[in-house]
Parts: C-alpha cells; structure tokens; sequence
C-alpha cells in the first residue's frame, strides 16, 4: 500500500514523495483506487481559495479561474495536456498509428486548444456558482477529489493500453470491477451528502457522478476503437472531463 500511496500522489500531483520501491499491475491498480484520497491537497486547495474569496468578497469568476489554474499547478497541468492531445488525436486521422504519432509530438493543435478553452470555461463558470458560500467551496474541493475516481474506468480490467510503451502501459487494466464499483458506491453517498448539506436536493450528488462516469465511459469506448486503447494522455482528459461534468451537473 506504501507504494500504492507514493505512485498515485506522485503521479497526479506535484506534491514530492519518495519513489515507489516496486511497481506491478497490483500496485498500479491499488494506486488508482487511491486517486481520490491522493489529492486531497488539491481539493483543500480549491477549497480554500473558494473560502477566501468569499471572505474577501472578491467576483466569483475571478475566484473560480484562481482555483482552477492553482489546481492545474498541484498537478503540473499533465491533464490538460492530455485532454489537448486526446482531442488532437481524435481529429488527425482515421489511423490509429496517425493518430497516437500526433498525441505523442506534445504540440497543441486548433483542436486541442479548442478543448482545453471550452472545458476551462466550463470548469470556471460551473464552479463560480458554487463558490458563492462557504458550504459552496467545502464541496467544491471535495469534487476535486471525486472527479479522479474516473480513473477506475480508464483502468478497468479489459480494457487494453494503446501503446505498449507510455504512462498509460503500466496501469491499463489493473482496476478490478468490484473494487471500482465499492469506490463509485462510497463516492456517491459522500456526493449525496455534501449535496444535501450544502442545500441542494441529494439526488442531485448521484446524478452528477452518474453523468461524470458516463462521459468518461464514453471516452474510453471511443478512444479503445480509434487508437486501440487508453493512454496517460486519456487518464488527463477524464479526469477534466469528469470535473467539468460533476461542476456542470451541480452549478
């Protein structure tokens, strides 16, 4: 489980922790079980700025995209990166061979800076609504760390890498679907909760993480027949994608 903890917070955040002493399919898999606890720094983060701003009284857009860009620093903006390349990929050619070549030389293409644009915004105007209070920015943090839970379904058992080379190889099919199911269980209730407490009807909780997996299935179905399978580039874009999703849903 130490090395379970050290390669997720490694990987999805800029917080420093030792290497990892052995890597193997079980601690991949155990490492993305951990995604939403992993960045629990992050959330605090996101949820603080939230909280400052309504001290300060400062305009709520201008606190949303605060948080947002202090939330792509903790995590070295490697999933916006990976939701540009995802998007050019999929707008380069029918090829999958084409198409992993273009996600691969790190450019940005009108595509991919497209997406980046318009998730963003979603991202900002979405979370400007939530952060109008102090229970607003509480639960704004926390679905930052909801929001990774889309990795069990990037990560679920059957489903192949693309590549057999990259970030995505040694986590591509490593989540059991029991386990991933207990984690969108827990995550679920707890969104349902935080929803209620915050003032809003609890059903409106299951309902965004319901339409958050199902984007991010969606991606993964797409992705498996255009390239063959996932990449770390599609880890990044579910997990904005799945953000953009549970803000929108709850905004």
């Amino acid at each position: 489980m130490r090395d379970a903890w050290r390669l997720s917070v490694g990987t999805l955040t800029a917080v420093p922790v030792a290497a990892p002493a052995h890597v193997d399919g079980r601690t991949a898999g155990r490492a993305m079980l951990l995604a939403p606890l992993a960045v629990v720094p992050l959330g605090v983060m996101v949820g603080l700025i939230g909280w400052l701003g309504v001290r300060t009284g400062l305009p709520l857009p201008v606190v949303a995209l605060l948080a947002v860009g202090a939330l792509a620093a903790g995590s070295r903006a490697l999933h916006w990166d990976g939701l540009s390349d995802v998007v050019d990929g999929l707008t380069a050619s029918y090829d999958a061979e084409r198409s992993l070549a273009v996600m691969k030389c790190g450019t940005s293409g009108p595509a991919g800076v497209v997406a980046v644009v318009v998730v963003l915004g979603l991202q900002v105007a979405a979370l400007a609504s939530l952060l109008d209070t102090t229970r607003g920015a509480v639960l704004a943090g926390f679905l930052v760390c909801a929001s990774r839970t889309v990795l069990t379904v990037t990560c679920l058992t059957g489903v192949p890498a693309a590549r057999p080379d990259g970030l995505g190889l040694p986590h591509s099919g490593t989540v059991a679907r029991p386990a991933a199911l207990a984690v969108w269980v827990l995550v679920t209730a707890l969104t349902a909760w935080l929803v209620a407490w915050v003032g809003l009807d609890w059903w409106h909780g299951p309902v965004a993480v319901l339409l958050a997996g199902l984007v991010v299935a969606l991606l993964v179905r797409r992705t498996v027949r255009r390239f063959g399978g996932v990449t770390g580039d599609v880890y990044g874009a579910a997990i904005e994608l799945g953000l953009a999703t549970l803000l929108v849903a709850l905004s």
